[in-house]
Parts: C-alpha cells; sequence; structure tokens
C-alpha cells in the first residue's frame, strides 16, 4: 500500500503552532469572525472552480449549482461548512493546512501577541490565516476535501491544534470541501440557527453563491425540514447607491478587508454608454499592519458579469494607489478572458483611467473640504500617494496637489500645500525653497534655513525617505523650480560685492584650510549663515548628504560614492572672526587647524551625518577649550 494511502501524523511549523496557541488560549470579543472566515474561503473555492471551467468545463461535470452549506448536529456538537468549489488534492491539503504559505509570519506573531483583545480578529483576516480561526471555537477541526480534477481521491484532515494534525485518505462523493468544527463547550451558541443566521447576514449577505441551511418549519400544522438560503446574494455593487446603507457598505468593507475600522470614503460609481462598469471602492482610514510587507500591486478584485476573475488585477490601478480596496465588475470583458489577455486589453485601461480620475478626484473633494479626514489619510497613506509623482506623469500636477507638507511657517503636526505656498510667495522670489532631511527638528534647527527664517522667507521640510526622489521627479510647480537649499550657491553670496571683499582677506586662510581638509571640494565664505559658524553645501547639481545616506540604508551604497562638498564659513561669526585673526598672527598654529576640524565636524553633525572620529572630535573640542582660544 502506498505512504499517502494511511493515516499520517504531522507535526505544525513553529510558527504555525505559536499562532495556534495565542488563538486557542486568548480572549477574541468577535469569536464569529471564524464564520466569516470559512464562508469566504468556501466562496473563493466556488469562484476558483467557476474561472478554471470556463477553459475546463470537464472540471464540473455539468453541476454549476454552487452553494455553501452549514450543517448543525447538536448532538455531536458540530458545525459543518460545506462547499462544492474546486476542492484540494493531498499536496494542496498539506501545503493549505499545515503552513502558513505567505511571508510575514513572524511580523504577525508579533504583532498579534503585542495586541490587545479587541484588535486580534482584525489581525487574523489581514495576515491570511483565517482558516486558523477555526481554533477560536473548536477544540478538534476535521477538514474532508476533493480535488474537482479527474479521478482525485478525497482527503481528510484533522488536528486538534495542539501541535501536529492527520492527514489520510477519506470517502466524498463529489468535489468540493467539508470544514467540520467540533465546538467547545463556551461556543455552542453557534449551533443555533438565529446565531448563524445573523452572523451570516452581517459578514456575508453579499456573496453571490447561496449560504443555505436545514430549517425546521411549520406547513400545514406539520414540521418539516426545508433548505433555506441565509444571504441576500445581491451583490452590492450592483446595486444603486440609493439603494445601500452605510452599514451595508461598513459590512462590505469589513469582509473585503478584515478592517474593523470605517472607511475614510466609499466610492460607489456606474459607468454606462461605450463603456459599461461597475465599481465600489473604499479609501481605507488606516494603514493596514502588513502594507510594506506585501508585494506592491492593485488590490482590487476583479469580476465579468458577478464572475470573479482574479483578487488582485494589477492593471486595475497604478501601484500608487494600492490602498485603495474594492471591486470592479465589467460586463464588456469577454468572460474567457485569460490573464495574459487584461494585461493588454485596451478596456481594461479605459476602465482604469476612469477609475484614477474618480480616485483623485475623491481625494481633492476630501482635502477641500473634510480636511481634518484628509489629514489622517494622508499620514497613513501619503508616501505611497508620492510615489505616483514619479510613475504617473499625466497626473503629476493633480498629485503634486494633494500633497500636504511641513514648513518653516507651520506648527508641528500641522501642513501646508504647494498651492499656498506659491501664493503665499513674495512677488520677487522665483524659487520654492525646501530641504530634505530625516525629522522637522533636525530641519528647523539646520544652519541651512538661518537666512531663509531671518528673510521671512518660507521653507518646505520634507522627511519621508521618497521626497528626495519625489521632488528630483517634479523639480517645478506652477512654473517656479524647486531649490534645494543645501545645494548650490546663495544666489545673495555672488552677487554681494562686500562679501567679495571679505574674500580677499580670508584668501590666506581659506587656501590653508582647503589644503588642511582634503574631505572638501571648496572653502570659502557665506552669508547663508547667522548664528551657525559653517555648513557643508552640496554642488547645484550633486547628490545631498541626505541621499547619500538613504542609498547607503538600502544597501546601494555603489551608486552613491561619497562627494567631496564646499565648506562655506560664516565670516560674521566670533569663532571663524578667532581663526582669521590667529591666522593672520601666526599661520603655523596648530590650534588653526584644530578649529577648522571642529568647524569641518559640526557641519558634519548639523547636515546629519556622522563624525568618523567622534573621540577626536571632543578631544580637539577640549584641547581648544583648555588652550583659552576666545569665541
Amino acid at each position: 500500500m502506498p505512504e499517502t494511502a494511511v493515516k499520517q501524523t504531522h507535526e505544525f511549523k513553529t510558527e504555525l503552532r505559536q499562532l495556534l496557541d495565542i488563538i486557542i488560549h486568548s480572549l477574541y470579543t468577535k469569536r464569529e469572525i471564524f464564520l466569516r472566515e470559512l464562508v469566504s474561503n468556501a466562496a473563493d473555492a466556488i469562484d476558483k472552480l467557476r474561472f478554471r471551467a470556463l477553459t475546463e468545463p470537464q472540471l464540473v461535470e455539468g453541476d454549476t449549482s454552487y452553494k455553501i452549506k452549514l450543517s448543525v448536529d447538536k448532538s455531536a456538537g458540530t458545525l459543518t461548512i460545506s462547499d462544492n468549489g474546486i476542492g484540494m488534492t493531498r499536496d494542496e491539503v498539506m501545503e493549505n493546512l499545515g503552513t502558513i504559505a505567505r511571508s510575514g509570519t513572524k511580523q504577525f506573531l508579533e504583532k498579534l501577541k503585542a495586541s490587545n483583545a479587541t484588535n486580534r480578529p482584525e489581525l487574523i483576516g489581514q495576515f491570511g490565516v483565517g482558516f486558523y480561526a477555526s481554533f477560536m471555537v473548536a477544540d478538534r477541526v476535521t477538514v474532508i476535501s476533493r480535488s474537482a480534477l479527474p479521478d482525485s481521491q478525497a482527503v481528510r484532515w484533522e488536528s486538534d491544534g495542539q501541535g501536529t494534525f492527520a492527514v489520510e485518505p477519506a470517502e466524498r462523493s463529489s468535489r468540493g470541501t467539508d470544514v467540520i468544527l467540533h465546538l467547545r463547550d463556551d461556543a455552542k451558541e453557534f449551533l443555533e440557527e438565529y446565531r448563524l443566521r445573523t452572523v451570516i447576514r452581517q459578514y456575508s449577505d453579499y456573496i453571490e453563491h447561496p449560504i443555505v441551511m436545514d430549517v425546521e418549519v411549520e406547513r400545514d400544522k406539520q414540521k418539516i425540514t426545508e433548505e433555506q438560503t441565509l444571504n441576500s446574494r445581491k451583490a452590492i455593487w450592483l446595486k444603486n447607491k440609493s439603494e445601500v446603507k452605510e452599514e451595508e457598505y461598513e459590512q462590505f468593507y469589513q469582509a473585503i478587508t478584515h478592517d474593523f475600522e470605517k472607511p475614510a470614503k466609499v466610492i460607489h460609481m456606474s459607468a454606462e454608454g461605450t463603456m459599461e462598469f461597475k465599481a465600489l471602492l473604499f479609501i481605507p482610514s488606516k494603514r493596514p499592519l502588513d502594507f510594506f510587507w506585501r508585494e506592491p500591486k492593485s488590490a482590487l478584485q476583479l469580476y465579468i458579469r458577478r464572475v470573479l476573475i482574479t483578487h488582485e488585477c494589477e492593471e486595475l490601478l497604478p501601484t500608487y494607489l494600492r490602498f485603495v480596496k474594492g471591486v470592479v465588475d465589467s460586463s464588456d470583458l469577454p468572460l474567457n478572458v485569460s490573464r495574459e489577455m487584461l494585461q493588454h486589453n485596451p478596456m481594461l485601461a479605459r476602465i482604469r483611467s476612469n477609475l484614477v480620475n474618480r480616485i483623485l478626484k475623491t481625494l481633492e473633494e476630501m482635502k477641500s473640504s473634510e480636511a481634518e479626514t484628509y489629514q489622517r489619510f494622508f499620514e497613513q497613506f501619503g508616501s505611497i500617494l508620492k510615489e505616483g509623482i514619479n510613475a504617473d506623469f499625466e497626473n503629476r500636477t493633480r498629485i503634486a496637489d494633494l500633497l500636504l507638507i511641513e514648513s518653516t511657517r507651520t506648527e508641528a503636526g500641522k501642513y501646508t500645500t504647494l498651492v499656498d505656498y506659491v501664493k503665499n510667495m513674495a512677488s520677487d522670489q522665483k524659487e520654492i525653497y525646501y530641504l530634505v532631511g530625516e525629522t522637522r527638528e533636525q530641519l528647523e534647527a539646520s544652519p541651512y534655513v538661518e537666512t531663509y527664517k531671518a528673510q521671512d522667507k518660507e521653507v518646505l521640510l520634507f522627511t519621508d525617505p521618497i521626497d528626495e526622489f519625489v521632488i528630483t521627479t517634479l523639480s517645478e510647480y506652477q512654473g517656479k523650480p524647486l531649490k534645494a537649499i543645501d545645494r548650490g550657491q546663495l544666489e545673495d553670496d555672488a552677487k554681494s560685492e562686500a562679501l567679495k571683499e571679505k574674500t580677499k582677506l580670508f584668501q590666506p586662510l581659506l587656501e590653508q584650510l582647503k589644503s588642511k581638509l582634503t574631505e572638501v571640494k571648496e572653502v570659502r565664505l557665506t552669508s547663508r549663515l547667522k548664528d551657525s559658524a559653517a555648513c557643508l553645501v552640496a554642488d547645484e547639481y550633486g547628490m545631498s548628504a541626505h541621499m547619500e545616506r538613504l542609498m547607503k540604508r538600502v544597501g546601494r551604497a555603489e551608486e552613491a560614492p561619497p562627494s567631496k562638498r564646499i565648506l562655506e564659513l560664516n565670516p560674521e561669526h566670533p569663532l571663524v572672526q578667532a581663526m582669521q585673526k590667529l591666522h593672520e598672527t601666526a599661520p603655523a598654529d596648530s590650534r588653526v587647524d584644530q578649529i577648522a576640524s571642529v568647524l569641518y565636524e559640526q557641519a558634519l553633525i548639523a547636515e546629519g551625518s556622522r563624525v568618523k572620529d567622534p573621540a577626536g572630535f571632543a578631544k580637539r573640542i577640549n584641547d581648544l577649550i583648555v588652550s583659552g582660544i576666545k569665541v
């Protein structure tokens, strides 16, 4: 007898054992989500079969009466969720029910352990481990499945969630899957008809396939058992907006996203005429915990005449709008469309253009009329939206209009916009000034902003890692070039006759510093600084220090080799003046070189970079203090 024909016991992988332990031994406030998850899995199995049957009709053998059935056995204490979908082979059972077949498992467990009980149901769904929610209510779970593939044999999977599971051959007369939950004593409420009806209506009412249950009713004073459908089966996106209540939108959103927060905005649209499709889209109010662990692609489900074609249709939305959730249903696309055809279908391109336009319009309306709601949205998804400036040339200006940006004139946690910045510019200001760095606090204290503050000129403060790439692509707004204030020579410096005269006086010192400080490209005087003694600036078109740090952080340092920057000195600062006087009287005094090194290292710290020799830096400062240099 082959090995696969007998019962075999296997151990769960370590991470899955940890997951099950948390599920079984933790208190959940919304245990009923287990039913939502299992019904959704059953619906997915049917959808997969329907899709494959378009090109492989032999899989259904003429049986297209799809349904999901709930069966209660009170004497045995079991609840069974059955479907006649695609089913599973033995290998698929092993893969799907013995492991968590996706990345991020460790991170999921860390979040699960750290979260409180009210947040855990949301986490379960977000990380694609919905089947294991069964162990919230069951002390033993049995799965019997038979694949729709020809000549497939049924297989039984069973576990008590304590660390092992058993797999063996089974009997099932037709394709599909039965999930049998042996309910714990404290979960017997899910054997009651009214409880099951309530949960189905709350979470799964929209599902197209009938969710049925045998119900005892009275007919002509006789009790009979009949099969009743528990869900309305009306796809919510096919209804008129006037027919849909707010709570229905919320329930549908929760069902497809597993997010128990209300969405920030609902977009229910219907296109008719030369192109017909319906869409129900949601802009979330917060970012999912695993958002940055997933592959960046569209999260919209594509239906064609209510047949699910794909859960994540990359062709429906650009990746910078991947935070948008929902469904699109087209009646114009061919039902037997393949994934390859989707990639080159002009109809899909037109649908995509319509969706993008509608989403951007909705965000524009939010920004205009619901400022607080939009700010919360932007704080969650702004860094993703910014990707569109690089990726979507056609809508670049619209996306730029949607940016919220801190500046030297805004309070911490408050924002301005490019529109408002340009509106508030002085008539003689030709450029939009900005600075990129790690934090607002660092940028506000930066020496680069000193002269702009003194002249009451607003500087935009960018602290998002993506900002360097975004601004480089944007380059200008409403005809005004964006100017990094830590690059190039100050325009006033180039024109200042007084600075030119001071440079002549300081020239011997500047030349000595240039020869001493081999790390810099040039040493020059500037009027850029008011309180600080020195700063480092890049060439006009050179790479900033912040960009170099970012490239190193992401492991691409070879693409950003360290570049020499320019050391600018403030001739009005007491320390620079003291160094100049010391150089006039004793150019060979070692303290001149010490001060030069300290000024360079202070400038490094001010720009956010690290000093190569912190101990040496501290010693040089201490030596200067001891030597009695007047500053």
